[in-house]
């Protein structure tokens, strides 16, 4: 299992599959093709299918067109069998001729992949995969999660996670400020400012859950707009895990290491379903993207009260678990409807499921390690209309009603 600098990766919406990983994959290619009079781009499946609303084309476009011409070809009907995300690059000579080709797949959370190589990036790092594995752990030690992400990281870790919130804060206290309609052909307005505003007039309770919303608000909405973010798992979940760390922060005034702890342990829950199943809303759907990030929500909120290590996997397994088989079906393709209030019920329901699992002692039947692997294979089974294509769901009834 690779570092966490894998999965917390800071960069710009809205889509880290659709976005940041096209923009990196673009990066490479024309590194080692600097003399190349053209590059052609052939985006395959669920890229091609919202690549539009996704802003794959502006990603790929802006960082090719300085250098030398680009075209995008596009695809959406043809889904090469390694990855739903596949995107071939050409360059060609002053003849047409081509002189350099790479077929790649943008796998989830900015990660790319090559069939038959193993994924680039950092080496392995966590001898450890699975949460059944590092509870035990965990048990036998007497100590908890982040200090086995210590253990494998190294001590630097902290400076990176201190980076990573550092930019999550940033990203929800810029939402709050603004104001007006989001990019894009929806004409959909920010709420995160008015649902700060309101929530200042309700009692305790219902306020606390509003300024959740509006944090989780906050940030969906910088990353829909092109802001910076940090993929947490993806961009298109990016506002679940600082809705909850900035207002557990604000409200109950966790200094910032216990906030870096509470990311890395949210890290590592991160990791496991990244490890064993996918967080590419093209490959299982969404539950791969709000439900882990529910997840490691729950998690860190479990951790920062107190929890057990026991009752952090439990709230882990249950902020996944009642998520599985959500689909993926963005509206135009964009990561607004409904993409953006789902962030917000998220960070909700991983509260919830801090507090369920903090009335118990931990035990109970399904762990966290089934619940990923069901996911993985809900997600297989699920349709390719309902995993980033545009063609299902709520933005199938868009495009046909209009409404």
């Amino acid at each position: 299992m690779k570092s966490l600098r894998e999965l917390y990766r800071i960069g710009t919406g809205p889509s880290s599959s659709h976005t940041m990983g096209p923009r990196r994959a673009a990066q490479i290619f024309l590194s080692r093709n600097r003399a190349a009079r053209k590059i052609d781009v052939t985006l395959y499946g669920s890229l091609a299918a919202t690549g539009h609303g996704h802003l794959t084309d502006v990603a790929i476009i802006d960082t090719i067109k300085p250098s030398t011409d680009v075209e995008i070809i596009w695809k959406p009907d043809i889904f090469l069998p390694f990855h739903p995300n596949g995107m071939k690059f050409q360059a060609r000579d002053a003849t047409g001729t081509v002189t350099d080709e790479w077929t790649v797949y943008s796998v989830g959370g900015g990660e790319l992949a090559e069939e038959g190589v193993p994924r680039s990036g950092s080496d392995d790092v966590y001898k450890m995969s699975s949460l059944t594995e590092i509870l035990h752990w965990c048990e036998d030690t007497g100590k908890t999660y982040w200090e086995y992400v210590e253990e494998c990281e190294g001590p630097e870790i902290w400076e990176y996670l201190a980076k990573v919130w550092q930019t999550m804060a940033a990203a929800v206290e810029r939402g709050l400020d603004q104001e007006g309609v989001l990019p894009g052909p929806l004409n959909l307005r920010r709420r995160a400012n008015s649902y700060h505003v309101r929530a200042s007039g309700y009692k305790s309770n219902l306020q606390s859950r509003g300024l959740v919303f509006s944090y989780a608000l906050a940030v969906s909405e910088e990353n829909a707009s092109g802001g910076e973010i940090v993929t947490a798992p993806t961009c298109g979940s990016c506002g679940v895990v600082p809705a909850v760390l900035y207002h557990l922060k604000k409200s109950r005034d966790f200094s910032d290491s216990r906030i870096y702890r509470a990311l890395a342990t949210a890290g590592l829950i991160g990791n496991i379903a990244k490890t064993n199943a996918s967080i590419a809303g093209a490959e299982v759907g969404c539950q791969g993207e709000v439900g882990v990030a529910c997840a490691m929500a729950a998690a860190a909120a479990n951790q920062l009260f107190g929890g057990s290590p026991a009752q952090i996997e439990y709230s882990a397994e249950m902020g996944l678990e009642h998520h599985l088989g959500m689909t993926c079906d963005p509206v135009c393709g964009l990561v607004q409807i409904p993409c953006i209030e789902r962030n917000a019920y998220a960070a909700a329901r991983a509260l919830d499921a801090n507090l369920y699992s903090s009335f118990t002692d931990g035990n109970h039947r399904v762990s966290y390690d089934r619940v990923v692997e069901v996911m993985k294979e809900t997600g297989h089974d699920l349709p390719s209309i309902y995993k980033e294509t545009g063609e299902g769901g709520l933005a199938r009834r868009w495009n046909t009603a209009k409404q």
